[in-house]
């Protein structure tokens, strides 16, 4: 029987420290930093594209370069996780005490007049406030802007100019537990971020093959931070062959359920991903995980796999389920005053676990993706076919 996977102290630690970072599409610097230092610390090789994605597992944009023109019989693993959470820029003060801002990506809808929310600068959190006025976006499925009303300014009494802050919805803390239950401002794709993060220092240490992480920039508006980077650097061709993960915290759905190990994602809202890769990454969740993961097309969203998709990249995925998605109280809980207002996210620490240890998985066997996955399966339909021919 196979041991659940569970979290060191140590990771549990670097976790809620990553969750307690504020982000918001296009202002992903605090959650870049905690990157960069503890890439730096461990002695991975990183830079910055031309658009603020971090590449880690490479030192320079010529080293990437060479990295995919370098012929090999080996897949290469871009792990792919995004650093920001639907959130709000400030756009200008309309008196001392209510600023206008632009609201970017997925949010709750309803029940959101008094909603309380955070503010952060580049220096870190800088207040609280409440949701005044709203106006929710065409497309229904979140708010277009918003009219704070500052409640307090803990920080310092200074104004910054508007453009300078941003935030989103804010509860009792920027990440707690209960039980094995982490609550969070934003964990979708802090989870992510983590999970390729610790799988790079992993690789590291191991002195491993190359593996190659990107953490991209505003993708909850599109995949704009993949995207730019996958024109920039024509991935599509690459003489290397590249084997996608798309990293993400995903909706909960029925047959993905937060508790029950991380998801072998085959699909998302727009597209399904490679049959290949898919049964490879599955008959390593087997190996690893035994009975502890799922598989499921999650289409509850859309995630950067779509967009290596769509480059021509053969791409795999894999995400925790994820309650309260983009801070909609659909499972309600703490904090959570009405249904389908704003709530925390919340994950299962074993399930993040769970994926880490699957990402591991894959950076270490990422050359069995071209070695026919489909053979153990193939050979139990030749059984059955054997057993079976003769009523033919």
């Amino acid at each position: 029987m196979v041991k659940l996977a569970q979290l060191t102290s140590r990771q549990l630690h670097s976790l809620c420290d990553l969750l307690s970072q504020p982000t918001a599409p296009f202002r992903e610097q605090h959650v870049q930093r905690w990157i960069s230092e503890r890439l730096s610390a461990a002695g991975v090789p990183f830079f910055a594209d031309a658009d603020g994605n971090i590449v880690a597992g490479v030192a320079s944009d010529g080293d990437y370069r060479r990295l995919l023109a370098s012929r090999s019989d080996q897949p290469l693993p871009l792990f792919i996780a995004h650093t920001d959470h639907p959130g709000f820029i400030g756009l200008q003060w309309t008196d001392d005490r209510h600023l206008k801002a632009r609201w970017f990506g997925g949010s709750p809808t309803k029940h959101l007049r008094g909603a309380k929310m955070w503010i952060a600068d580049d220096a870190g959190y800088w207040g609280e406030a409440v949701v005044d006025r709203h106006e929710i976006a065409k497309h229904g499925f979140g708010l277009e802007s918003l009219t704070l009303k500052l409640t307090t300014r803990p920080r310092d009494q200074r104004r910054p100019a508007a453009k300078q802050l941003f935030g989103g919805f804010g509860f009792r803390a920027p990440v707690w537990r209960q039980g094995k239950v982490l609550y969070t401002k934003a964990a979708d794709d802090l989870i992510g971020t983590f999970c390729a993060l610790e799988t790079l220092i992993s690789n590291k240490r191991a002195k491993s093959s190359p593996v190659v992480a990107l953490f991209t920039r505003a993708e909850e508006v599109g995949f704009v931070g993949a995207i730019a980077h996958f024109e920039h650097y024509h991935l599509r061709s690459a003489k290397r062959d590249l084997l996608a993960v798309s990293l993400e915290a995903s909706r909960t759905l029925p047959g993905a359920i937060v508790g029950n190990g991380p998801i072998v994602r085959l699909g998302d809202r727009r597209t399904v991903f490679s049959p290949d890769g898919s049964q490879f990454l599955t008959r390593l969740a087997e190996k690893a995980l035994g009975r502890h993961f799922q598989r499921r097309i999650m289409d509850g969203g859309a995630c950067e796999g779509t967009a290596a998709t769509a480059y021509g990249l053969r791409t795999i995925a894999m995400s925790v389920p994820l309650g309260n998605y983009h801070n909609q109280g659909f499972e309600g809980g703490p904090d959570c005053a009405k249904l389908n207002g704003p709530a925390p996210e919340f994950v299962h620490v074993d399930d993040v676990a769970g994926m880490l240890v699957l990402c591991g998985q894959v950076a270490k066997h990422a050359a069995q993706v071209a070695a026919d996955p489909w053979r153990e399966t193939r050979a139990r339909l030749v059984k059955n076919y054997k057993s079976l021919k003769r009523f033919l």
